[in-house]
């Protein structure tokens, strides 16, 4: 079953970072979007479809299996796992700052720049290459 898991965990994540790195991207077309305009809506009905039907439940799995398969293959004591640990929690307050943007756009209250937006993209990238390396590499 650990295998199993260990699958589902993957696919999870793989589908959580697809949407972390998606939204941003629309966050950055949608800067330029005319409020109230129908690009604006249809980019607002794509961010919250997004966020809603794809990245919020991949979250909520990588980190449910996540944890167990942790637990249960007891990493939590291996440094590498706690680099890790500390990268996944820094994606999931990233995950809960797009989240925070979603509804900005929903109200028409954005305040960044396409800058800020393409700049923020890259942190994911970022993290997310922190967190492959400690998995597969596990420098220590």
């Amino acid at each position: 079953m650990y295998e199993w898991l260990k699958a589902l965990h993957v696919i999870a994540v793989i589908s959580w970072m697809a949407g972390m790195l998606y939204l941003p991207r629309l966050f950055v077309y949608h800067c330029d979007a005319e409020v109230g305009s129908k690009q604006s809506e249809t980019f607002k009905v794509m961010e919250r479809r997004l966020l809603k039907a794809i990245i919020n439940p991949a979250m909520v799995v990588t980190w449910v299996v996540g944890l167990y398969l942790a637990w249960s293959g007891h990493l939590y004591t291996a440094p590498w796992f706690q680099v890790k640990f500390v990268l996944v929690l820094a994606m999931s307050a990233l995950h809960g700052f797009f989240t925070a943007r979603v509804r900005d756009f929903a109200l028409d209250r954005n305040a960044r720049s396409q800058k800020f937006y393409r700049i923020i993209n890259e942190v994911v990238t970022l993290i997310m290459v922190g967190i492959v390396v400690m998995v597969i590499v596990r420098p220590f």
